[in-house]
Formats: C-alpha cells, structure tokens, sequence
C-alpha cells in the first residue's frame, strides 16, 4: 500500500523527488504518512479535501484484501 499511495501522489505533485511515504505497521491497522513539498500541498488534498478523500479510499479498498485497517495521513 505504500507504493500505491507513492505512484499517485508522484502523479499529482510538481515535485515528485520530494514524496516522501513512510508505513507504520501494527497489528490489524496501518499507518501511512505521507510528506510532500508544501508547494504541493494544495495539490494533494485538493479542493475541500476531494483528493485526499480520494486517495483514501482507494488504499482502504486495497487494504480490505488484507483485513487490515488503514489511515492515511498527509504531512
């Protein structure tokens, strides 16, 4: 899941170089923290949250195959 949420916030920044993914992993739930150049910030949340809605629930439908629980967050 770390890699998906990496190929589509490289996709959707100016500063692909500057995506940084890190994945914390627990028992039953994961932890993705994802950090980008803050000029690109705007870009990967987009308007009232719409993108970075999105891109959680595409890795929560990819986690359901492992029964895992996922939170992305964006720094």
């Amino acid at each position: 899941m770390k890699e998906l949420v990496e190929v589509i916030a490289k996709s959707l920044v100016d500063n692909p170089d500057k995506v940084q993914v890190n994945e914390i992993s627990g028992e039953q739930s994961v932890i993705i923290e994802l950090k980008v150049a803050p000029e690109d910030m705007g870009k990967v949340i987009g308007k009232q949250g719409r993108i970075a809605k999105a891109i959680r629930t595409v890795v929560k439908a990819a986690a359901i195959k492992e029964n895992k629980r996922v939170i992305v967050e964006i720094i």
